[in-house]
């Protein structure tokens, strides 16, 4: 670099190293559970292979909630079904993908000992978690008719 741009790169503390290996052992742990499991066939449900409830939601309505599918839509994703995981829920796949970014993001920065691309990933990712959120119940919506 030359004299005249001064570097910005701040190293990662400890700390920082540690909560990117944690998340990414997250994101590889949520996959090895959703290839666990066995997507079922009905587009929701896939949840229950893991001892949880059905969704209260549907249970109560009859009507999907706008979450329903996700844990189904990841299980076809981690199989490389991607039709049959956007019609179980498109916000999964969404999310799906994303975590294959930030895994891979995780590891550069975790071994690059400084941030790339995000300065401030934990405002970017709480942003892209509402702007998801909202994606999430505007497909719900549509998906109602």
């Amino acid at each position: 670099m030359s004299e005249s741009c001064p570097q910005t790169r701040r190293a990662l503390t400890r700390t920082q190293r540690l909560l990117l290996v944690l998340l990414g052992a997250g994101i590889v742990v949520v996959f090895g559970i959703a290839g666990w499991c066995q997507p079922d066939p009905r587009g929701y449900g896939t949840h229950e292979q893991l001892g949880m409830p059905p969704c209260t939601f549907r249970e109560l309505t009859g009507v999907n909630c706008p979450h329903c599918g996700l844990t189904t839509s990841f299980s076809w994703f981690v199989r490389g079904k991607i039709g049959n995981s956007m019609q179980a829920n498109p916000a999964g796949l969404i999310l799906a993908s994303a975590s294959v970014v930030i895994f891979i993001w995780s590891v550069v920065v975790s071994l690059r000992g400084a941030f790339i691309i995000l300065h401030e990933p934990g405002r970017c990712m709480l942003i892209s978690f509402v702007i998801w959120v909202l994606f999430s119940v505007i497909v719900w919506f549509f998906r109602l008719f």
